[in-house]
């Protein structure tokens, strides 16, 4: 499957942003997907996850309760809805899809990706 995200750019601090993930070349449905990020200096991390048949979620605990992943099989797409943004949310964030079995859980790891899409880059200033 191949991925694109979008929707990064330059906020303020407390702003509000969506990003999009669209996908291409296979059945959007099948696989799970997850959001990583990676800051400047800093290794990448995971940020969210969500099923193939959007049951389940799971997030970071540094996103936890402001960040909400969500998906549209229809449109072939998943969602990052980034709320209360803070400086420190500032990276380039990553979609990425897990063809296999397992839980929720183990999005986090992003060994297990299958496909990647290139980063949309955010910005928060305080």
């Amino acid at each position: 499957v191949q991925l694109q995200a979008s929707g990064g750019g330059l906020v303020q601090a407390g702003d509000s942003l969506r990003l999009s993930c669209a996908a291409s070349g296979r059945p959007f449905s099948a696989p799970a997907m997850s959001w990583f990020r990676q800051a400047p200096g800093k290794e990448r991390e995971f940020v969210a996850a969500i099923s193939s048949d959007a049951f389940l979620t799971y997030y970071a605990d540094s996103v936890k309760g402001r960040f909400t992943i969500s998906r549209d099989n229809a449109k072939n797409t998943v969602y990052l809805q980034l709320n209360s943004l803070k400086p420190e949310d500032t990276a380039v964030y990553y979609c990425a899809a897990y063809l296999g079995p397992g839980d929720i859980w183990i999005m986090q790891d992003e060994w297990r990706m299958n496909s990647w899409g290139k980063g949309t880059q955010l910005t928060v200033s305080s």
